[in-house]
C-alpha cells in the first residue's frame, strides 16, 4: 500500500485539476476532458510516474469522471426538455460502436502516439473556439442515415483517443447541421454518456502494464483522480455558472481556446520528443 507521503502530493495536484476542471465547465459549458487529459499527464508525469501506458491511464480516468457528470447533466437538460431523443437514438449505437473501437485502439498505441493524436484535434477544436462563427453550416438538418452510419462511429472512436466527452466534436458538429445551440448542449451530453460508459468498462477490464503506475489504478482508471476530481466538480461548477452570469463569456471562451491550444502544441511538443 503506497505511503501518506507518496499520496499527499498526488492529492493536492488532484484538487487542485478538479477544482479548476469544475470551474471552467461551469463558466465556459465546456466538457472538463479536454482538460483533464493533459492535467493528468503533467501531474502523474512531474510525480514521478512515468509508466509506459501512461497517456492511456489520463484518457480512462478523464471518461469515468465523465460518466457521473455527463448522468448529471442530460437529466439537469432532460427536465428543461432541452435533450434531442431522436438524434440520441439515431446516433447512439455508431457512438458506442466508436468508443469500444476506440478503447482497442488506445490501448495499443504508444503514449507518444497518443499525445500526437491529443495535440492535433485539441488544436482544431481550440481554433474552432477561436474563430468559428455561429452562422457557418454543413446542412440544414442532420445528417440522413447514411451520414449517421459513417460519421457517429467517427465521432466516439476520436472522442476516446482525446479522453472527452461529447461536446467538444457534438456540439460544433451539431451546430454547423443547424440544431440550436442549447439543443446541441444537452443533447451532447448524451452522447458523452455513451462514449463514457462503454469505454470506461473496457479500459477496466484492460490489464495494466509497465512499473511506477499511479497508486490505486484498478485496469487503466485511477481510483484516487477519478474520486476526487468529481467531488471537486461538484462543488466547484456551480462557482463557474455563477460567474459566467456576472461576466462576458465571448473573450473568456477565446481566451479558454488559446491555453487549449497552448496545451495542445505542448502535448505536441512531447510527442516529437522536445
Amino acid at each position: 500500500m503506497p505511503e501518506m507521503t507518496e499520496l499527499l502530493p498526488m492529492l493536492a495536484l488532484i484538487l487542485v485539476i478538479g477544482a479548476l476542471a469544475g470551474v471552467i465547465a461551469g463558466l465556459l459549458g465546456v466538457g472538463g476532458g479536454i482538460v483533464l487529459v493533459p492535467a493528468f499527464f503533467f501531474a502523474f508525469e512531474g510525480l514521478g510516474y512515468d509508466t509506459d501506458g501512461l497517456m492511456q491511464i489520463c484518457l480512462a480516468t478523464s471518461l469515468a469522471t465523465i460518466v457521473v457528470t455527463s448522468v448529471r447533466s442530460v437529466i439537469g437538460h432532460h427536465r428543461r426538455g432541452a435533450v434531442d431523443w431522436v438524434i440520441l437514438r439515431r446516433w447512439g449505437p455508431g457512438i458506442a460502436i466508436g468508443a469500444a473501437v476506440g478503447v482497442l485502439a488506445a490501448s495499443g498505441l504508444r503514449n507518444e502516439v497518443l499525445m500526437g493524436i491529443f495535440g492535433v484535434l485539441g488544436l482544431s477544436v481550440g481554433l474552432y473556439m477561436a474563430f468559428g462563427r455561429a452562422d457557418w453550416r454543413l446542412g440544414d438538418a442532420m445528417p440522413g442515415p447514411v451520414g449517421t452510419a459513417v460519421t457517429s462511429p467517427v465521432l466516439g472512436f476520436l472522442s476516446v483517443l482525446m479522453g472527452i466527452g461529447g461536446g467538444s466534436f457534438g456540439v460544433p458538429m451539431m451546430t454547423l447541421y443547424n440544431q440550436p445551440i442549447h439543443r446541441a448542449v444537452a443533447t451532447a451530453a448524451g452522447f458523452g454518456l455513451l462514449i463514457a460508459v462503454p469505454s470506461v468498462a473496457g479500459f477496466l477490464l484492460i490489464t495494466g502494464e509497465g512499473a511506477n503506475r499511479p497508486p490505486y489504478t484498478i485496469g487503466q482508471v485511477n481510483m484516487v483522480a477519478f474520486a476526487v476530481v468529481v467531488a471537486m466538480t461538484l462543488i466547484t461548477t456551480p462557482w463557474g455558472v455563477k460567474l459566467a452570469h456576472a461576466m462576458d463569456p465571448k473573450p473568456l471562451k477565446r481566451a479558454f481556446a488559446v491555453f487549449i491550444m497552448v496545451m495542445a502544441l505542448n502535448m505536441l511538443r512531447k510527442a516529437l520528443g522536445y
